[in-house]
């Protein structure tokens, strides 16, 4: 299964604790959508970052629409991503979003070819160590970069690497590795992120490497007192973001962290807004599609 779909399954579960809010939600992620078929950003504008956060946070509460339910936005919508074609204009962060975006649709729905041609793209951001970095033409990928491309592969259907180019990619996190037992962004660093550590942790699943044992330790020390997750050891509150791609790597090792669900729920909790999303963070005034997203992803997980 897909690190999409598995996500997907999590965020499925927020709905029995939303309840009847889960109507809430499902509103404010329609709200932004827009004529063209694509979804706003904070700014009212088209987005295409934002409108794959929307489709999978929609499809998590069973509102995605679709060729039998909302055939016409369904419509709009793939037709505005095909617009993209093969993401040749893109970065390599928008083109993994077209990936995501089209793996909410149907695969009879993609133009013919597709799939291929947006794969052979993001493979152009290989690094020269054979890993993925988020800059075309980098020495050395990045925890980010291989966690971006190996699951835009994997909504593309297309298969993550050859074996040998695996191994890069587990070599390059092995480099990545920081002095306090988790993942960063660059080698050699003293001090590793929660969102790194999530993303080697992940990586290394899909490619059925063994996760050093030191990840699960890791991301419990940034467990704030409040329930969430920092960012990093020495980040001054924690943020919606780091929570739920924490809880997310540290069930996929297997780490005990379920004695302070109630803390969790509370964290979630202090970031729902009745308007039907949540905030990224206790500093942050705006919701939008991607922090609802990881508010369901998290909740999800501290609903089991």
């Amino acid at each position: 299964m897909s690190r999409r779909l598995q996500m997907l399954q999590v965020a499925r579960l927020a709905q029995r604790s939303l309840g009847e809010a889960a109507d809430l939600v499902a509103g404010f992620l329609q709200r932004p959508a827009l004529p063209d078929g694509s979804y706003a950003n904070r700014d009212g504008k088209s987005d295409l970052y934002y409108t794959s956060f929307a489709l999978d946070a929609l499809a998590a509460l069973d509102r995605l629409p679709t060729s039998h339910q909302q055939p016409d936005i369904a419509d709009r919508t793939r037709r505005w991503l095909a617009a993209f074609g093969d993401g040749s204009q893109l970065d390599f962060v928008h083109r993994c979003c077209l990936a995501r975006a089209w793996a909410s649709q149907p695969p009879d729905d993609r133009p013919a070819g597709l799939a291929d041609r947006l794969a052979a793209r993001i493979r152009d951001n290989r690094a020269r160590d054979g890993s993925y970095a988020t800059r075309a033409g980098a020495y050395g990928g990045t925890a980010y970069g291989c966690f971006l491309a190996i699951n835009a592969l994997d909504d593309l259907s297309q298969p993550p690497a050859a074996s040998e180019d695996q191994q890069a990619i587990i070599d390059c996190l092995a480099r990545l590795r920081s002095d306090d037992g988790g993942w960063a962004n660059a080698a050699g660093q003293p001090q590793g992120s929660t969102t790194a550590t999530a993303a080697a942790v992940a990586t290394l699943q899909t490619l059925e490497a063994t996760v050093p044992r030191g990840a699960g330790p890791f991301l419990l020390a940034q467990q704030h007192p409040s329930g969430g997750f920092l960012a990093t050891p020495d980040a001054p509150i924690p943020d919606l973001l780091s929570t739920a791609v924490a809880l997310h790597a540290l069930d996929v090792v297997d780490a005990d962290w379920r004695g302070r669900q109630d803390l969790v729920l509370d964290y979630l909790d202090s970031l729902w807004s009745a308007a039907g999303g949540f905030h990224g963070s206790w500093a942050d005034d705006s919701i939008d599609a991607e922090y609802t997203y990881y508010g369901l992803v998290a909740l999800g997980h501290a609903s089991v």
